[in-house]
């Protein structure tokens, strides 16, 4: 399965508005041409317009018509001060200061158009931390409604795997959380279901993993996966989810028959929730490497509107299959 394709035809049928705001990384001006070939978005680029065009130029790459908003002259960055300044003038902020950072800062103000509705959703992380980008979005946009902590995901898209979504898994966390509470175990494997549906339209398998299946292992670091599996049932009955179970468990039918015969989810999974932060980066890193997968993300869940992060060693395709995911996740 080619899950960004169909992903980018999903994208195509209702057509939203993503803002690129790291413009002085050519990777982000290839990316915004891209898209305009592919046309399944809209793209808005903040910088400087002259310097942008010239990139462009300069590298044989056609951005006609793909709008590009300076901060420095555009006639929405009053607006945009000001109503950053009204949303953390509690936390300290003053007029200057949001000023300041409003004209200087390009996530901040692309956050600031997608809170204002002037767009629909941000993509970047090819040059700032995670951390940056993460901050700026959770400033301005804050927590959804309907979620109770915001965490992140890698789409895996795996050639010729016959596992999981013909191919195509869900990790969580891969890029927030570091230690997860039994609790947040739980929201994020909750979260997760709902994105992978969203997003591969395939129903969610869910695996709640460590070193340990169905208790051969005991460790506090195992009673927590066994906890979150209790409360996950509890919370959310309707999930198809099990643990602890170990990766070859989860998603190979042969290791499950031995290690859970019992289990409805091992052998089948297709989201896989891991137990730590090191554990869901190291293992993303592995599969994208070694079994030469496509890995899109750090995809966020549980932002009031999307706001994706990028990985700092992506190159133009990975950041627009981010961008067709940010719109998917729009709708």
């Amino acid at each position: 399965m080619n899950i960004i394709e169909n992903i980018k035809k999903r994208a195509k049928e209702n057509k939203k508005t993503i803002v690129l705001p790291e413009t002085e990384d050519l990777r982000t001006i290839k990316a915004a041409a891209l898209v305009k070939e592919e046309d399944f978005a809209n793209i808005i680029l903040v910088g400087d317009e002259i310097k942008i065009n010239e990139m462009a130029s300069e590298n044989n790459l056609d951005i006609n018509g793909i709008k590009i908003i300076n901060p420095n002259n555009s006639v929405l960055t009053e607006e945009l001060i000001s109503k950053f300044y009204e949303l953390r003038k509690e936390k300290g902020m003053t007029l200057d200061k949001s000023r300041e950072i409003i004209t200087n800062n390009y996530i901040y103000f692309g956050d600031m158009l997608v809170k204002m509705d002037y767009a629909d959703g941000l993509v970047a992380g090819a040059v700032n931390s995670s951390a940056v980008v993460l901050r700026a979005a959770l400033q301005i946009l804050k927590t959804s409604k309907d979620s109770k902590i915001v965490s992140s995901f890698f789409l895996m898209d795996v050639p010729n795997c016959e596992y999981g979504a013909n191919g195509v898994f869900l990790y969580s966390d891969c890029g927030m959380i570091q230690n997860p509470t039994s609790e947040e175990l739980v929201e994020i494997a909750a979260s997760s279901a709902k994105s992978f549906k969203k997003l591969v339209n395939v129903d969610p398998v869910i695996a709640m993993l460590s070193h340990s299946t169905m208790g051969s292992s005991k460790h506090p670091d195992v009673d927590k996966v066994v906890e979150a599996v209790k409360l996950a049932h509890e919370t959310y009955p309707e999930l198809v989810l099990d643990g602890d179970l170990q990766a070859d468990a989860a998603i190979v039918p042969s290791v499950a028959k031995s290690k859970a015969p019992n289990s409805n989810v091992a052998g089948n999974a297709n989201v896989l929730i891991f137990p730590d932060l090191d554990a869901g980066n190291i293992a993303y890193k592995l599969t994208e490497r070694l079994a030469k997968a496509k890995a899109y993300g750090p995809v966020t869940q549980g932002i009031a509107k999307p706001v994706n992060d990028l990985s700092r060693g992506c190159n133009e395709h990975d950041i627009v299959g981010v961008v067709a995911i940010t719109c998917v996740q729009c709708d």
